[in-house]
């Protein structure tokens, strides 16, 4: 991170080294990239210091390496490119220490006691004659020796941390190696500093490469040793930036001439260590029409297992389930409750009672949800149990209103837990859903590795439903599963393309399809979908007076009822500064108003905040939309829904100010009114499945405002990025031979 949280930064340059000792801790990210604390010079004067790493321990002599730098709101700071720490030995220092909560079981008062009984040698004792500990009041054995074991993590802690800075790699990282490696640690960091990048999170491939870089310097004979593992790692971080970009494998042409270029090396020992990994079952391979194209082995087995999967619930249907008529049944449940379905939607429900997997698809205003209603009442009145899910809390809420049934994220059916290495799921094939119909809504923000777990889940004889709307963006994650059954061709499914909502919101409909063919829709000033020329430079300004002033007039509430998306995060109309602008003008600091200045954004009582991770403690995920309802000196307390969520100053980084939003955070989700700028900055992100999408967030009204020119870009632009995934090829069996 350098830049990226204080773009305003502006550097004097000047670089210099202090020394001091660290006396208090401002802000630490609970990744470990940020912190920001306060230093005491030999001279007594006062410094604040940012570093793009972990905070030091309170106590610890310091020297810093940086530069003075000056930011518009926080004033006059030392930025440090390299810490140096060691141990407090002055008395202040080693109460300080002790009395940080660094060490396990021991507070402000014993700390007194201990520093002032053993004076300097306070910590040697506690590392070495820990017994001892015993002569301070208050103080028994099995407390002295919780005190000893405490530090002495600590002190290993703290040579990971040299170690890792003497190496030029930032001493941030030391908790989490210390946490997966504990007392093999410096082994792991000298011999194996690859397996970093594979097995501790936030350590990648350019900070394991610069370890073994700095010891293949000083070791001639660690280069042989490691070359093979640099390959390999290399390998491993360009099929993590693809499956990051929605892939689930790479052609080998490309992963090889990449991975070659990354490391400065040829193509043909880049593709000798490539089938050496495969032989080690550490990369997957698959051949389809003469190109091998390779995975990260967790891909391919979940692309594997979901194929495997889905077909085998499609055979199964016919072993459970109606001998009779599925027309007839349809017929009669129509006659019964006295609705007509249409040719389309009377077909879709009649599928589900003979499908053991079948797809709906359609866009907004094309009878989906009433398709579901139907489908549920007709199952539930012949005693079928039937579960109904979705991606994400706020899809899960909007079936829920739908329906009038209770729909859970799919998360939350699986039962996810945080487990030791990520997440765990309570439901799998030792226990498995209790269902005989599961409908999951939204199913085109479904990636591959949840799709496998879900799977997993859904015993033999289940009839499984998916409905969303392939022409939205696709899932975050890797894998395009929704369109790839479609794709296939083997999996039954039923498109809605007529078109029935009428009233309030139906220009939008109109509007949205129009954009799927390619053409401009209508827009009227009045009417559900408007269009407001404005120069890039205003179009900030503009969103906060419609937001603030205009949209209010009209009965709109600017928080419950008004969503400001926009397509790119950066620039002057992307999500910071509108989020930014839109705190400022509804939410504005007062003497009387706590809040909180982390080192990306301030938080104050009464903001509205999105998670933007899963966080399976505390039940919230990513996506989730709540409002801040307190705020003090440790934490703060967000309420989302009727559930209030505590969280501790270190876990404040998971939230980000939610006045507005990316285009992809808002999918599954629905909103009163629609603001989305189109300005020319944004031609990466401009194309018609983003602009599709963000329309289909409105159920009232939609406001684009900007540059006309990139509207038109946004409506033309229809090449859909291909993602590289195998999964319809699974589904039709039209793969080669795996190697």
């Amino acid at each position: 991170m350098s830049d990226t949280l204080f773009p305003e930064w502006e550097e004097e340059k000047r670089p210099e080294t202090i020394a001091g000792t660290c006396e208090s801790v401002i802000f630490e990210a609970p990744s470990g990239g940020f912190s920001v604390f306060r230093v005491r010079d030999a001279r007594g004067a006062r410094l604040t210091v940012a570093a793009d790493s972990a905070a030091p321990l309170i106590g610890q002599d310091l020297q810093i390496e940086g530069g003075y730098v000056v930011h518009p709101r926080f004033g006059r700071q030392f930025k440090a490119s390299r810490i140096i720490v060691a141990a407090p030995t002055s008395l202040p220092g080693i109460e300080r220490f002790l009395s940080s909560g660094a060490v396990a079981g021991v507070g402000p008062a014993m700390a007194r006691r201990i520093v002032a009984h053993f004076g300097k040698d306070a910590l040697e004792i506690i590392e070495k004659q820990p017994k001892r500990l015993t002569e301070v009041a208050g103080i028994a054995a099995r407390t002295a020796a919780k005190i000893h074991e405490s530090y002495m993590e600590k002190e290993e802690l703290r040579e990971i941390m040299v170690y890792l800075e003497t190496h030029g790699v930032s001493g941030a990282f030391a908790a989490r190696v210390y946490e997966k490696y504990g007392s093999f640690s410096i082994d792991m960091l000298e011999h194996h500093p690859y397996r970093l990048a594979r097995e501790v999170d936030g350590i990648g491939f350019q900070t394991a490469d610069a370890l073994a870089m700095a010891r293949m310097g000083k070791d001639s004979g660690a280069e042989s040793r490691l070359r093979e593992e640099r390959i390999a790692a290399g390998l491993d971080h360009i099929l993590l930036t693809v499956s990051q970009q929605g892939h689930t494998c790479i052609p080998e042409a490309i992963l090889t001439e990449r991975t070659a270029k990354l490391l400065g090396i040829g193509e043909a020992e880049v593709r000798q260590i490539a089938r050496r990994e495969v032989q080690l079952h550490r990369l997957s391979t698959e051949v389809l029409g003469g190109v091998e194209l390779y995975y990260p082995a967790y891909l391919y087995q979940a692309e594997k297992e979901t194929a495997e999967r889905l077909l085998r619930l499609q055979r199964d249907a016919d072993i459970f389930f109606f001998n009779e008529d599925e027309d007839a049944l349809v017929a009669a449940w129509e006659r019964e409750s006295g609705f007509t379905l249409a040719e389309k939607q009377h077909e879709a429900v009649a599928a589900v009672l003979k499908e053991g997997v079948f797809v709906l698809t359609g866009g907004p205003g094309t009878g989906k949800t009433t398709v579901i209603r139907a489908m549920l009442e007709l199952l539930t009145s012949r005693g079928l149990e039937v579960l109904l899910a979705a991606p994400t809390g706020r899809a899960a809420k909007r079936l829920s209103e739908a329906t009038g049934r209770e729909a859970l994220t799919v998360h939350r059916l699986l039962g996810a837990q945080a487990g030791g290495d990520g997440v765990c799921f309570d439901k799998g094939e030792d226990d498995p859903l209790d269902a005989d119909v599961i409908i999951v809504d939204e199913a085109s923000m479904l990636d591959t590795v949840l799709t496998q777990f879900f799977l997993k889940a859904v015993q033999r004889g289940t009839h499984l439903i998916f409905s969303g709307d392939v022409d939205q963006l696709p899932s975050v994650g890797a894998g395009a599963v929704l369109s790839d059954i479609l794709r296939s061709g083997v999996i039954p499914y039923v498109a809605l393309t007529e078109i029935f909502r009428q009233g309030d919101g139906s220009g939008i409909v109109v509007g949205a399809h129009e954009i799927n063919r390619g053409r401009l829709p209508i827009f009227e000033e009045d009417g559900d979908m408007a269009f407001l020329p404005v120069e890039e430079t205003g179009a900030a300004g503009l969103v906060v007076r419609l937001v603030t002033e205009t949209l209010p007039a009209m009965g709109f509430d600017p928080l419950q009822d008004v969503q400001v998306l926009a397509p790119m995060h950066r620039g002057e109309a992307g999500v910071e500064t509108l989020n930014r602008q839109l705190q400022a003008a509804l939410n504005p600091p007062s003497p009387q108003k706590a809040e909180y200045k982390g080192s990306s954004q301030v938080l104050r009582r009464g903001d509205k905040v999105m998670q933007t991770k899963n966080n399976y403690q505390k039940g919230v995920f990513n996506g989730d939309i709540g409002y801040i309802v307190d705020l003090d000196e440790d934490g703060i307390e967000v309420l989302f829904g009727e559930s209030r969520v505590g969280y501790a100053k270190g876990e404040l980084t998971e939230l980000v100010l939610a006045y507005a939003m990316s285009v992809h955070k808002s999918q599954g989700s629905e909103y009163g009114v629609v603001l989305l700028p189109l300005v020319k900055s944004h031609h990466i992100m401009l194309q018609r499945n983003l602009l599709y999408t963000a329309v289909t967030r409105a159920r009232e009204k939609v406001i684009l405002l900007g540059d006309r020119a990139a509207l038109t870009a946004a409506v033309a632009n229809d090449r859909m990025r291909r993602r590289y995934t195998l999964l319809a090829e699974r589904l039709t069996g039209s793969l080669g031979e795996a190697l």
